[in-house]
């Protein structure tokens, strides 16, 4: 049986407005050019630039004025201005002016050129090889990644061949041209595992000398031993002094583990950071600027503003046509101004949040100094801005700011509060800071340990265990004590 009843709740939902501004605070100021040129593409109404006043003379087209068809004289007579503002919008709301003449202009640099693997491909065209040698080759460098190392499987390739090629192989034929490859710059290429990588390099050297032929024999013979460090185990299997398996380690230290980012890196289009804020020192009063460089001045068409002004005037019977266009008129502005609304909204979101992080950390941000950071989470700046957890952290999330003492992530001034033995909440922040300080500061033939790390820190007064300083030394990617020795 089926029953009809009133139900009274109350929801929280976000209007579209909100869910736009939303969707923008989380836009870094390098995509947020991009974005806008999207809206600018997708709303007709909205257009870049500033506002030009027509000549009032030019004859306005009416695009809209269609014959009436004649079954449409009989609807009811249709005013437009019903569904308009009481209130004229002015002409200034229509505007939005998001650069000053004061900025300084700042363009980002490019670099580009070829890719690694075209100039993999360079040197094997100096190569005599027949086609089908040549097609196994590209192939190969194909699957040669940006390290400079063949990841995939010989077998698989030679399946790969075969079903996208159809060139019948083995891995006898792949070995030689790969052992051809591997004779290409830079010294090391084609390698598959980092063993092979070193010794590529090591076996292309001119010079022999015996520290050379000891690193070839260390790689070859010793290799498991060599990334633990066990240079006591290698000196004794080889009958090496310490000086010998010095030398010999010194040679594969020059070597490079990854040949490719050699050339990669230089011949690929790198882009700079942007940062989304500035922050100067005057005279110990810091100033927080936002950059507006990538938001464009925004208008309203004036075509469709007068449009929808000539036809709210307009006391003549409208057809259904040209309600159906004028309702998609008055769609397009109010999405461009609320658009445009949005993009101010954004603006006044971070500066105000990044005013207060700036003034939350003033100390830091006068000296530099990172043991002066302040422990500061996401609730302690929502609450002084008065907005929402999520808010903050959507600004926060791939924002930049420019310093007098570098660029830096938002999100990284955030960290969790530990406290000293006289009860003090300092910032984890600053604990890693003096943890690296110690790292850095310890003699590498006796590396610290983190039992060492964390008695170190505790007589500073910092309370700390020895599992809590594994957990920061890893977020700080420094390796084990074993593994930081030098000989």
């Amino acid at each position: 049986m089926l029953n009809q009843s009133l139900q009274q709740r109350l929801l929280q939902k976000l209007s579209p407005q909100q869910i736009q501004l939303m969707k923008l605070l989380q836009i870094p100021a390098i995509a947020l050019e991009q974005r806008i040129k999207e809206e600018i593409e997708e709303n007709p109404a909205l257009e870049e630039g500033a506002d030009e006043e027509e000549n009032e003379n030019n004859e306005f087209d009416d695009d809209l004025d269609v014959e009436q068809d004649p079954k449409d004289r009989d609807d009811e007579e249709f005013n437009f201005s019903d569904y308009l503002d009481d209130d004229e919008t002015p002409s200034y709301k229509l505007n939005a002016n998001n650069q000053s003449a004061d900025d300084e202009r700042k363009e980002i640099p490019f670099v580009s050129g070829i890719s690694f693997q075209e100039q993999l491909l360079s040197q094997l065209g100096l190569r005599i090889l027949d086609e089908k040698s040549y097609l196994i080759a590209t192939q190969i460098i194909g699957n040669i990644d940006d390290a400079g190392y063949l990841q995939r499987e010989l077998n698989a390739l030679v399946d790969d061949l075969a079903f996208s090629l159809n060139v019948v192989t083995n891995v006898d034929e792949l070995l030689i041209l790969l052992g051809i490859i591997q004779e290409f710059d830079p010294p090391g290429v084609g390698a598959r595992n980092l063993q092979e990588c070193l010794l590529l390099q090591l076996k292309r050297t001119s010079t022999h000398k015996k520290s050379i032929e000891n690193a070839i024999e260390i790689l070859s013979n010793y290799f498991d031993d060599f990334t633990k460090k066990h240079y006591d185990k290698i000196s004794k299997k080889m009958n090496l002094d310490t000086e010998e398996i010095k030398s010999a380690v010194n040679e594969i230290i020059k070597l490079n583990p990854k040949p490719g980012n050699t050339q990669s890196e230089t011949s690929k289009s790198i882009q700079y950071i942007l940062p989304d804020f500035y922050l100067t020192n005057e005279d110990g009063i810091l100033e927080i600027s936002l950059n507006n460089k990538n938001a464009p001045e925004l208008r309203i068409s004036r075509t469709y503003s007068e449009m929808m002004e000539t036809y709210s005037q307009s006391k003549e019977k409208q057809t259904g046509q040209q309600k159906d266009a004028m309702m998609f008129v008055k769609q397009k502005i109010d999405s461009a101004k609320w658009f445009m609304d949005a993009i101010k909204q954004r603006h006044n979101t971070l500066e105000e949040t990044m005013k207060c992080i700036a003034k939350f950390q003033e100390e830091y941000f006068l000296t530099g100094d990172e043991t002066k950071l302040k422990p500061m989470i996401l609730k302690d700046i929502a609450e002084k801005v008065g907005l929402d957890i999520s808010t903050i952290s959507r600004v926060a999330n791939s924002k930049y700011i420019q310093t007098p003492f570098g660029t830096f992530l938002l999100k990284s001034f955030f960290s969790e509060s530990l406290q000293t033995d006289s009860g003090e909440e300092v910032s984890t922040r600053e604990v890693k800071k003096i943890l690296q300080n110690c790292v850095e500061a310890e003699d590498k033939m006796n590396p610290l340990t983190d039992d060492e790390l964390a008695k170190i820190l505790n007589e500073k007064g910092y309370n700390i265990a020895r599992r809590t300083i594994a957990k920061y030394r890893e977020q700080l990617n420094i390796p084990v004590a074993r593994l930081r020795k030098e000989l």
